[in-house]
């Protein structure tokens, strides 16, 4: 196996919005997250990002999406979740360009796999999940924000350390 370097990681959420459609029916909670200490901060950290936030929530209004559910919002990705319209124990993800308008992006990774999430996002997923499963209703669940807050990775270079060592 072929282990291609990594950046290092530390995200931090920085914001938290609710984002409702004009008839009330579809609603996305919102976090923002900056991945800090890499090279490029404009393109990682919100903080410094040329992008305005607010014109990224305007752009996801204007998407209209339909359903429940989160996003997870980088200045250079952006992840939206929503519970399954055909299975709502089910998590559906679709991914956006957030510095190019929202373009469609693709989350294959080549031979069957497909991207699921860095840290911040699994971990905020992890909360939406838990929250959704023991909300009794949607009101209830869109009443909880996740209170996570720092996802720092210790090591972003042990998976080419592991298969680079000798047998």
């Amino acid at each position: 196996m072929e282990v291609k370097p990594c950046r290092s990681y530390h995200g931090r959420v920085v914001d938290r919005r609710l984002l409702e459609s004009a008839d009330g029916r579809s609603a996305f909670k919102l976090y923002f997250v900056s991945i800090t200490g890499r090279a490029e901060p404009e393109r990682f950290e919100w903080e410094r990002s040329p992008l305005d936030p607010r014109r990224v929530e305007a752009a996801l209004r204007d998407l209209s999406l339909e359903g429940v559910g989160f996003a997870v919002l980088f200045p250079h990705i952006a992840k939206c979740f929503r519970f399954s319209p055909e299975a709502e124990t089910v998590l559906d993800v679709q991914a956006f360009d957030t510095s190019d308008n929202l373009a469609p992006l693709d989350l294959n990774r080549g031979e069957g796999w497909l991207e699921f999430a860095c840290y911040a996002e699994a971990a905020l997923a992890a909360d939406e999940y838990r929250a959704w499963a023991e909300s009794a209703s949607v009101a209830d669940y869109l009443a909880y924000l996740s209170p996570f807050t720092d996802a720092p990775v210790l090591s972003h270079t042990k998976m080419g350390e592991w298969f680079s060592r000798g047998a």
